[in-house]
């Protein structure tokens, strides 16, 4: 497999020091919190009568106590960096990938919570949960962090509104931007712009109320509104990657899911845009998680519930979503009802079948909870990466696997800090700044945001566009 010629970052580090000291125990903390909230549930909602219900609540309950313990010890252990236990044989996949490589870290003094390198540590941190929740009988199918990712997700209802009319404007004005490439350009770059600012102060400000005309705006007074937003794009690629998407014909593009929510929301406005008012993309092809992973990924129960949630009258809250509550509502219906007959047709696609259950195993999709960068998809996925090479463009939302956590220099080409991936299929990959691996940076870029004192690498405004072609 590939070795990146640099040290990976490890929880001595800052960023993972601050991982390993307050976020990781957050995490816990909040699952232990779940799980006795949903335990709290059940037995208030408990009959005094001897039901078959109320013994299947009290096992669950029971285990749900159980549960809580283990977590609580990991939690202890975390703080204390004990040597990481090997992942017992769950049933479910990955097991021996992750406890080969635990074995391998122990023998060089890497294998405890503050030594083990920050990949590997925080991909076995979801994998050990999951191992706790698959061995029960009644927690199986629970997903600890689903209600906060539904929660959040009903809080962008503005923007998701917003987002919603625009489309609406795109489609009033299909034949017109059919005729001109360049519009099409323009709302590319500014769906661009959405993917990678879309938890930002600049989201509400983008795609919004988009008609033929602003979009000509756009073309001209407004190209300083886009310049002025470049400044902030330090590897920029978007002409690139728009001249290769130019040169497609129906293909197909896939998209490796990062998070539920708002993100996958704008994951599918993206590829709604690509698939019905470009003449260049016929399908798209999501590719999720099989684990609750890294709190905030899309599962394949996500993926659906997306969908239901978003035809849902009362999903959202009841406040006023601007234009107005009636027209955008029957904005977003129709928006999504559209996305709902893609994924029937199957112009939209999941990797595997929409109805997979947490944990079910897939050689399509495990390699993506794998401790391991993604430069090693082709030794140890040849399934996924056989099926990316038919692609016309796989677009990427996450960097520390796609080009390692390592201490690559900021002005690494990016076809170098991928390894291996380098020219096997198109590559996109759409970063905002918030790790300290950034790679494809001029030197003097770097420099000057260095002198400043900003903390550039992870404060979430600066971002990067790169892609990579196939040869």
């Amino acid at each position: 497999m590939f070795e990146a010629p640099y040290l990976p970052y490890d929880p001595t580090d800052k960023e993972g020091y601050e991982t390993v000291v307050k976020r990781w125990p957050i995490i816990l903390t909040s699952t232990i919190d779940n799980i006795y909230r949903v335990n709290h549930q059940l037995c208030v909602a408990q009959s005094e009568e001897h039901t078959d219900e109320s013994v299947l609540a009290a096992a669950k309950v029971e285990e749900g106590k159980g549960l809580i313990e283990q977590i609580s010890k990991l939690k202890y252990d975390m703080g204390r960096d004990r040597p990481l236990e090997r992942i017992p044989d769950d049933g479910e996949a990955l097991v021996q990938i992750f406890n080969t490589e635990l074995a391998r870290l122990t023998e060089q003094g890497k294998g405890t919570w503050f030594t083990a390198p920050w990949l590997y540590a925080e991909c076995y941190l979801y994998r050990l949960l999951r191992s706790y929740f698959t061995q029960t009988k009644h927690w199986k199918a629970h997903d600890p962090f689903q209600a906060q990712k539904q929660e959040t997700f009903k809080k962008s209802s503005k923007a998701i509104f917003q987002l919603a009319t625009t489309m609406h404007e795109l489609d009033r004005d299909k034949t017109k931007l059919a005729s001109d490439p360049q519009n099409l350009n323009v709302i590319f770059k500014e769906m661009i712009q959405m993917c990678l600012w879309y938890f930002g102060p600049q989201d509400l400000s983008l795609l919004t109320h988009m008609s033929h005309e602003d979009i000509e705006h756009l073309q001209s007074v407004g190209k300083d509104a886009q310049a002025a937003r470049k400044d902030y794009i330090l590897a920029d690629d978007q002409d690139k990657v728009w001249s290769h998407i130019e040169q497609l014909e129906g293909a197909r593009i896939d998209f490796v899911l990062d998070n539920a929510g708002f993100e996958l929301f704008t994951d599918f406005v993206f590829a709604d845009f690509l698939v019905t008012y470009t003449p260049y993309v016929s399908k798209v092809v999501f590719h999720p998680k099989l684990i609750p992973w890294f709190v905030s990924d899309v599962t394949p129960p996500d993926f659906k519930s997306a969908i239901s949630s978003l035809l849902s009258p009362t999903f959202f809250p009841e406040s006023e979503p601007e234009p107005s509550a009636v027209s955008a509502r029957a904005h977003l219906k129709d928006m999504v009802t559209r996305w709902s007959s893609y994924i029937d047709s199957g112009v939209f696609a999941l990797s595997v079948p929409l109805d997979t259950p947490l944990g079910e195993s897939s050689l399509k999709a495990d390699f993506w909870t794998s401790p391991y960068p993604y430069w090693n998809m082709k030794d140890l996925a040849p399934e996924v990466f056989g099926g990316l090479k038919d692609s016309g463009l796989v677009i990427f939302k996450v960097s520390k696997v796609l080009t390692g956590d390592v201490r690559w220099p900021v002005c690494t080409p990016f076809g170098e800090a991928v390894g291996p991936l380098r020219g096997a299929f198109p590559v996109l990959s759409l970063r905002t700044n918030k790790a300290d691996v950034i790679v494809g940076v001029e030197r003097e870029t770097a420099e000057r945001l260095d002198r400043s004192g900003e903390k550039w690498r992870v404060n979430g405004k600066y971002a990067v566009v790169l892609f990579l072609p196939s040869v």
